[in-house]
């Protein structure tokens, strides 16, 4: 008897987990395509010199603020129709989605007009001169490139808890390509272009961000099978009603966000209060911990969608397997990535620079960042759990805790104090995530378990 139960706990594991993967591989891609388009600025730029990309560093971390913000809005349209998608409610999904293009323009509009509005304000972040006047242009460019970015990612988050993954993340993959073949053109100067260098990398971003918007909008609105889910009057006044249920759950997941970014953006402030080599270093080390952060918040965004399935379904049954078996394949992917960094920093690193001492001060933080690796794909899938249960507000705490009470200050206390330097500003990042991961299990674990033995209903 009690081999049979084991046998069905190990196919009832593998299943979900098969299902979790099966949906997770092209939003792993998609994402990485998107995070793509910074990698590739950031090699082709850094090809220019420390100063360029230096300014491209300091561009992507202020872009980066409203940015991840946006998305965090948007979560709420993944969240939404996917309950509305496992309660077998099609109307309900088509709303989601118009009401989640509205937030989607408005939010990417109102960060590109005020970035727009600030980029002359910018020197009073006490970053080196130089680097605040080479950034200008490449900041113009890329704020404005925010809107077609966050049109397309609620598009693109509609189409996967729907589970038609595949196609937006071919074309999120073909604009990255049109991205680096614009960067080709415009930053070095070929086929008769100027060589823009560092603003020939914003105007590309923009260009290939609203190439990747147009086709991704022509694809949702003729694919046959998302037309079931897709709104029947388009242009029908708006729900404020239901824009306030999109904003009540996106909000909290915004702020989370904002404190998360927000504390790796004052990261790299501190770096630059060290030096512009600690700058591009830090770049360096950033852009490749976030690009394989990618890997995990993919993982995260499919149990995500999973289960919102099973609670729109009221299968409360699958919660604990579905987010359970999420934390252990992260834990796998995110141990590989660690060990990639921890034994081969310094090559990376030299892939990026041709500067002595950046390549050294970038792989001295590859290396911490190789353990933080694990802490931040734990933390990532537990929290988009919780958010397919509703629960955003008690993450958005916790956030605050791990990154401005724990990571910042600690960080600060060993780079500036304890003399680590950049080393110690990483340190305190590590701190940071790894309290996150163990109050966010901890909260997903009790949640679902509440769930399962006494029925409670829905968290708020």
């Amino acid at each position: 008897m009690c081999r049979g139960v084991h046998k069905v706990t190990v196919l009832r594991w593998w299943c979900e987990s098969r299902r979790t993967l099966t949906l997770a591989l092209p939003i792993m891609s998609g994402l990485v395509g998107q995070m793509l388009m910074g990698l590739t600025d950031t090699l082709m730029v850094g090809q220019v010199g420390t100063i360029p990309l230096a300014a491209a560093a300091f561009g992507h971390n202020l872009i980066n603020v409203p940015m991840v913000g946006g998305m965090g809005l948007l979560a709420a349209v993944a969240v939404m129709t996917a309950q509305a998608y496992g309660a077998q409610q099609t109307a309900e999904a088509g709303q989601v989605l118009r009401h989640g293009l509205v937030i989607s323009f408005v939010s990417g509009l109102g960060a590109a007009l005020l970035l727009s509005l600030l980029r002359s304000r910018v020197g009073w972040l006490s970053q080196p001169p130089e680097v605040v006047a080479a950034a200008q242009t490449y900041l113009l460019l890329t704020a404005w490139s925010l809107v077609p970015a966050m049109v397309s990612h609620a598009l693109k988050q509609f189409s996967e808890a729907v589970v038609q993954p595949w196609p937006p993340t071919l074309i999120m993959l073909g604009g990255v390509l049109l991205n680096i073949f614009l960067n080709w053109l415009l930053i070095f100067g070929h086929w008769g272009f100027p060589a823009m260098e560092l603003d020939g990398a914003g105007l590309a971003t923009l260009l290939a961000r609203i190439a990747t918007v147009l086709v991704m909008f022509g694809y949702v609105i003729r694919a046959p099978k998302l037309s079931a889910y897709l709104p029947t009057r388009w242009l029908a006044p708006v729900s404020w009603s239901a824009i306030r249920a999109q904003l009540g759950l996106g909000t909290p997941v915004a702020a989370q966000h904002l404190l998360e970014v927000g504390a790796f953006v004052a990261a790299a402030l501190m770096m630059g209060w060290i030096n512009a080599e600690a700058m591009a270093a830090h770049q360096i080390a950033i852009t490749c911990a976030a690009t394989t952060f990618i890997f995990a918040l993919g993982l995260g965004m499919a149990v995500s969608i999973r289960v919102g399935h099973a609670w729109g379904a009221g299968a409360h049954h699958r919660l604990r397997v579905i987010g359970h078996s999420g934390l252990f394949m992260s834990g796998l992917i995110m141990t590989t990535f660690a060990l990639m960094f921890i034994l081969g920093g310094n090559a990376i690193a030299d892939a990026f620079s041709q500067s002595p001492e950046v390549v050294r001060m970038a792989a001295a933080m590859l290396f911490i960042a190789g353990f933080f690796q694990i802490f931040d794909g734990f933390q990532v899938v537990a929290m988009c759990a919780l958010r397919g249960m509703n629960d955003v507000r008690v993450p958005a705490l916790v956030a605050i805790i791990s990154y401005w009470l724990i990571a910042l200050p600690l960080g600060g206390a060993l780079g500036f104090f304890a003399g680590f330097g950049a080393r110690g500003i990483w340190i305190g990042l590590a701190a940071g995530l790894g309290t996150a991961a163990l109050i966010l299990i901890w909260r997903f674990h009790r949640l679902e378990r509440a769930l399962r033995t006494r029925s409670l209903e829905p968290v708020g």
